[in-house]
C-alpha cells in the first residue's frame, strides 16, 4: 500500500516472477506456475496492468502473448521455467466466470481497494491448486495485492489493520514527500511536490495514509464533521422518539428527536445486509427494548413500503403495523427531502447548529461527510456532470430513512406552508 508513482504495481510483478522462479521443478524438470491478474475493469487492465507487465517482460522476447484470451505464455525467461499469467477483468461476465473454475498458483489483485471482498474470498479458494499435488504441488501458493490506500471502512482495513490473520501481512510505503520515498529516480523531479491535490486528496495519493476520495458530489456539502458531530447528541427519554425507515434487502431504522428549543439530534442508527422487513423489525425491536424500552415512538418510511412485493402478499408497513409500529409514509419527492435535511445543517440555534448527529450513527456519519453522493457521469471531453438523483450504495439507506423523517418535521418549512405565519412549535415532547 503507498502513494501515486512509488512502484506498487513493477513490485508486484517482480513478485510474481520470483515466487515462480523459486518453484520446485516437476517430474519433467520443469517449474511450472499458473496466475491470475486481477483488475476492476477492462479498459484499466488494458492501459495499465497488462502494460506494466509487458513492459518488464516484454512477449517478443520472453513468451507468447494470447491477445484474444488475455493469457501470457513465459517461457522464454529460462530454459526449466513456464509461467502462465492469466489477465481478468471484473466487468466482463465471461472473465468472472472463468476465474471462479480456475486452478491457480497464485494471483495478484491490481489496485485492490476498488475490488469487491467476494473476488478475494473466491480468489483465495482458487490459489495453491496447481500444479496438482501429484506433480509436487506449489512451493508457495496466495495473493497478493497492491493498492493506494482506501478509507477506514473498506474490507482492506478490516483485514489488515483489524483482523490481521497470521497468514496475511502489510507492507507500507513511505510518504512521497518523506526522505525514504520510494522509486523517485524514476519520477520527474518535484513530482508529489507538484501534484495539486485537496488536502485529503494529498492525505491518500502522496502521503499514503487512509482516507474517503470522494468520486461524486457530496448530497450535503454544508455538513461539517466538526460542528455537526458530537457526543451530546444523546438520546432524552423525556421526548419523543422519530424513527426513519429504509426497506429492500439492506434496511435502515435511524432514530432522532427534537429538542425543546428545536435542535435535532439523530442518536443512533441500524443497518442491515441481506435481510428482509420482517427480520430486521425484529432487530430493531430488540434493540429497542435494550437500549429504549420507555420511549415513545414516531415512524416514517419510504412509500414503496406500502406496495405488496411479487413474493409476499404483505407490504412492508402492513408487516411492521403486524408488530405493534404504527407506521406512516414519508415524502417521496427526493428534492424536498434532501431540502428538509439541508434547512436544520445551515440554521443555528443559540449558536449551535440545529441539526446534530452521534458519532455512533457511523453509516449516517460517512454519508454526510461525502459518501452520501451525486455519482459523476462519465462523459468524455465535457465539463463536470453528476447524475440528478443521489447514488444508491450503502449510505444511501439510513440517509432515505433519515430524510422521511427530516420532511415531517421541516418540510412545511421548506414548501413555505404555513411558515410564515406559523412557525414550528415545540414542547417537552417535541413538536406541538
Amino acid at each position: 500500500m503507498g502513494p501515486f508513482g512509488s512502484g506498487k504495481s513493477s513490485g508486484c510483478v517482480i513478485e510474481i516472477i520470483k515466487r515462480a522462479a523459486a518453484q520446485a521443478p516437476g517430474q519433467d524438470g520443469i517449474r511450472r506456475t499458473r496466475w491470475a491478474v486481477i483488475r476492476n475493469t477492462y479498459p484499466q487492465l488494458r492501459d495499465t496492468t497488462i502494460k506494466t507487465f509487458h513492459n518488464w517482460l516484454p512477449p517478443a522476447w520472453f513468451g507468447e502473448w494470447r491477445s484474444a484470451d488475455h493469457d501470457y505464455i513465459i517461457n522464454k525467461l529460462a530454459p526449466d521455467l513456464h509461467i502462465e499469467v492469466m489477465f481478468r477483468a471484473l466487468d466482463r461476465p465471461e472473465h468472472v466466470a472463468n476465474l471462479l473454475s480456475l486452478e491457480l498458483t497464485g494471483a495478484w489483485v491490481n489496485e485492490a481497494r476498488e475490488v469487491h471482498r467476494a473476488v478475494v474470498t473466491a480468489l483465495q479458494g482458487r490459489v495453491g491448486r496447481y500444479p496438482a499435488i501429484a506433480n509436487g504441488g506449489p512451493t508457495w501458493w496466495g495473493v497478493i495485492f497492491d493498492t493506494n490506500p482506501p478509507d477506514d471502512d473498506s474490507w482492506w482495513y478490516q483485514l489488515f489493520e483489524i483482523d490481521r490473520p497470521e497468514n496475511a501481512e502489510i507492507f507500507k510505503q513511505p510518504s512521497g514527500l518523506s526522505e525514504a520515498a520510494e522509486n523517485l529516480i524514476n519520477l520527474p523531479e518535484n513530482y508529489y511536490k507538484n501534484l495539486d491535490f485537496d488536502e485529503e486528496s494529498a492525505k491518500v495519493y502522496i502521503k499514503g495514509e487512509y482516507g474517503f476520495i470522494k468520486d461524486g458530489k457530496p448530497v450535503y456539502p454544508e455538513y461539517n464533521d466538526n460542528i455537526h458531530c458530537s457526543e451530546k447528541s444523546e438520546y432524552n427519554p423525556a421526548l419523543k422518539v422519530y424513527r426513519g425507515w429504509d426497506f429492500g434487502l439492506t434496511p435502515a431504522c435511524v432514530f432522532s428527536q427534537i429538542t425543546p428549543n428545536g435542535r435535532w439530534l439523530t442518536f443512533d442508527e441500524l443497518c442491515a445486509d441481506s435481510l428482509g422487513i420482517d427480520r430486521f423489525s425484529d432487530v430493531v425491536t430488540e434493540h429497542v427494548a435494550q437500549k429504549y424500552p420507555k420511549a415513545t415512538f414516531e415512524d416514517y418510511g419510504d412509500p414503496a413500503g406500502e406496495t405488496r412485493s411479487q413474493t409476499d402478499e404483505k407490504t412492508c408497513f402492513e408487516i411492521l403495523r403486524g408488530k405493534g409500529i404504527s407506521i406512516t409514509a414519508g415524502e417521496q419527492t427526493p428534492t424536498l427531502r434532501i431540502e428538509s435535511v439541508k434547512k436544520p445543517l445551515r440554521t443555528l440555534i443559540d449558536g449551535a447548529p440545529q441539526l446534530q448527529i452521534h458519532p455512533r450513527c457511523k453509516m449516517l456519519r460517512r454519508g454526510y461527510q461525502g459518501r452520501y453522493q451525486f455519482r459523476r457521469l462519465k462523459i468524455s471531453g465535457a465539463a463536470e456532470r453528476y447524475q440528478d438523483a443521489p447514488d444508491k450504495n450503502e449510505y444511501s439507506h439510513p440517509h432515505d430513512g433519515n430524510q422521511y423523517v427530516a420532511t415531517k418535521l421541516f418540510g412545511a418549512l421548506v414548501k413555505g406552508r404555513e411558515a410564515k405565519d406559523k412557525p414550528l412549535k415545540y414542547d417537552d415532547r417535541g413538536i406541538v
